[in-house]
Parts: structure tokens; C-alpha cells; sequence
């Protein structure tokens, strides 16, 4: 079945909700139906399965993280690791060419084995962006509760895959072969508050309008209103926190894979409220060297491959080094 017609709704004004009770039923009937509702380039997942609080202490250990002195993050520099592992700085991402950098700070971790003991040393991590050693504060209480949202959410995106795979009409393992290692990303996020009055074309953002690099990220949010989903017609449309959901975006791999059949979601986020903002995403990839190459059912003669043939890893290494290219060059 040619799907190139088959294109997902970017024309919405909300952002749908759906429930993630089937994606584990045993009848193939039900989990086709959800499959089909996660066609949608961003949606809001409820009845995950993710216990509320292994949500909640990840999120206070990252508030701790961050009330540190800068002087302490600053020890796990980003910048330092050849893997993108550690802490980012206000500022030290600019996700849009146009703007002037992202007002936000975050801390980043990949796969890691929950009782696997990690060295602070930045210098022996591996070269992959997919892999590699994670660094850790000295902050007690930190890196358990993070992890342990890590994999929790690692689990849950895992389930997920089954599902677009139904949605493509493909079998549900034909992910299976091509996520034997965790490409998993995680970001603990703050978002400082900015000015009310700042005018909405403002340089300076939470963070600037861009896609997701990996096949899709799931996003715990607090309750500070501030992320916007971007539809076909060029209007931003708020994702408003709902309780007991998270965000699932399409990212840019899997809108490679299927030659736009699945969108990349363009979102951004800008704190306004006045108060301190958090959030907490996990991106999704297949393994690093796993080619993006259009499936065939997603292409035909009226859609031809849209994007060249390259492989997952050196997709994503590529955006990240656009992204940090303007703080690295102001460190040398």
C-alpha cells in the first residue's frame, strides 16, 4: 500500500489527547486503532504507565541541580564532552539561525545501566552521540531518581515504536532490529521567566521554533504554560500542560524515514508566566548506524524521496554541532 497520501492533520488548533491503555492490549484490532490516532504530529499521552512519583523526584533533583552556584554546573560543561553529555548554560544553545540563543540551562544523559558507578572524567567519553559516558554532579539524591525516570520512559518510548510501525503498515517488529541500543537523549531543562510585555518577534527566547532530531520525543512539562506546536497554516497553537500527560512530538529521523508521511513537529517555548519553568524530554533514535532511507511504501512516482540517505547518528551529530556552534566558538 503506497501511504504517501496518507498524511498526518497539521492543520489542527489543539493538541488532541489520547489514551496509551491499548498499546499493550493483546487485541490487534485496538492497538491498530491507537496506532492510528499517533499519526498526528503532536499529541498528548495519558494512562503511560509512568508511576507519578518517579515523575516527581526526577523533577526535584533537576530544581536542585539547578540552584546550585554556576560555578558548580559549569565543572560538567557540555562543551567538554565530545558526546554532548553534562550541563548547557543560558543561552549556550541557539536551536533557531535566527535568533540570538535559547534562554534556557540544561543538563543531558544518555543510556546508562541504573547501577553502573560513572566517573566524573568528561576526557574518556566516547566520540558517538548516541552513546558514551554520562557525567554526574556530586549532588546527593541526583543521579538516582534521574535514572530511574530514564528508563522508565526509555520503556515507554520502546512500546511506542510497535505502534508507528502498525500505522505504516509494516510489521509491529520492524523497529525491533534497529533500537538494540538505547538511542535515547535525555534533557533536564529550566526555564528562567522572561518579561510579559516582550514582543512576541524577540530574539531571545526559551527556546527558539525548531524540530526534533530523533523519531520522536516524549515531554513531561510542569504546569507553566509556555511550549507551542507550530500547524500547517503557520500558527502557533499553545500545548497547555494537562496534568498526568506527556508530549509526544514526531521528530526529524522518523519524517526522513517515511518521506514526510510523519511530520516533524516545529515547536518552541517561551516563559512568560513570571515564574520558574521545567520540563523534562526524552528523544528517541534508532541506533547510530542505522540509514534513514525513505520505506517503500512512502514513496511513488507523485512523492519521490525528498531527503538523501544518511545514517541516524550522523544526522543527529550534525544538528547538535549547528546548535552549540556559536557558544563553542565564543569559548575558544
Amino acid at each position: 500500500m503506497i501511504l504517501a497520501s496518507r498524511r498526518t492533520d497539521s492543520t489542527f488548533e489543539d493538541i488532541p489527547i489520547i489514551d496509551f491503555t491499548d498499546a499493550s492490549s493483546s487485541d490487534p484490532v485496538r492497538r491498530m486503532v491507537l496506532a492510528e490516532k499517533i499519526r498526528d504530529a503532536c499529541i498528548n499521552v495519558t494512562n503511560h504507565g509512568v508511576p507519578e512519583d518517579i515523575i516527581t523526584d526526577a523533577v526535584e533533583a533537576g530544581k536542585k541541580f539547578f540552584a546550585q552556584p554556576i560555578s558548580s554546573k559549569m565543572d560538567l560543561d557540555i562543551h567538554k564532552a565530545k558526546n554532548f553529555k553534562g550541563y548547557t548554560a543560558l543561552l549556550g544553545e541557539n536551536t533557531d539561525p535566527t535568533g540570538r540563543g535559547d534562554l534556557h540551562e540544561g543538563f543531558d544523559i544518555g543510556w546508562e545501566e541504573p547501577s553502573r558507578s560513572i566517573s566524573k572524567d568528561i576526557s574518556s567519553c566516547d566520540d558517538s552521540v548516541m552513546s558514551g559516558t554520562n557525567v554526574w554532579p556530586g549532588l546527593p539524591g541526583f543521579k538516582e531518581p534521574v535514572l530511574s525516570y530514564y528508563h522508565s520512559i526509555v520503556q515507554l518510548g520502546l512500546r511506542l515504536f510497535p505502534l508507528f510501525a502498525l500505522a505504516l503498515d509494516l510489521p509491529e517488529n520492524f523497529f525491533e532490529d534497529k533500537t538494540t541500543k538505547p538511542a535515547a537523549i535525555m534533557r533536564l531543562l529550566h526555564y528562567p521567566p522572561q518579561s510579559p510585555s516582550a514582543p512576541d518577534n524577540d530574539s531571545v527566547i526559551g527556546i527558539g521554533a525548531h524540530t526534533d532530531y530523533e523519531c520522536f520525543t516524549i515531554l513531561w512539562q510542569d504546569t507553566i504554560s509556555a511550549l507551542q506546536v507550530q500547524n500547517a497554516k503557520g500558527k502557533w497553537i499553545d500545548a497547555v500542560p494537562i496534568p498526568g500527560t506527556f508530549v509526544l512530538n514526531i521528530g526529524d529521523q522518523l519524517a526522513r524515514w517515511t518521506n514526510d508521511v510523519f511530520k516533524s513537529t516545529i515547536h518552541r517555548a517561551i516563559n512568560r508566566s513570571g515564574q520558574e519553568r521545567y520540563s523534562i524530554p526524552l528523544f528517541f533514535g534508532v541506533d547510530y548506524d542505522v540509514l534513514l532511507q525513505p520505506i517503500g511504501s512512502c514513496i511513488s512516482p507523485e512523492m519521490p524521496a525528498k531527503y538523501e540517505v544518511i545514517s541516524a547518528g550522523d544526522y543527529v551529530r550534525s544538528r547538535l554541532e549547528e546548535t552549540y556552534a556559536h557558544s563553542s566558538s565564543a569559548q575558544k
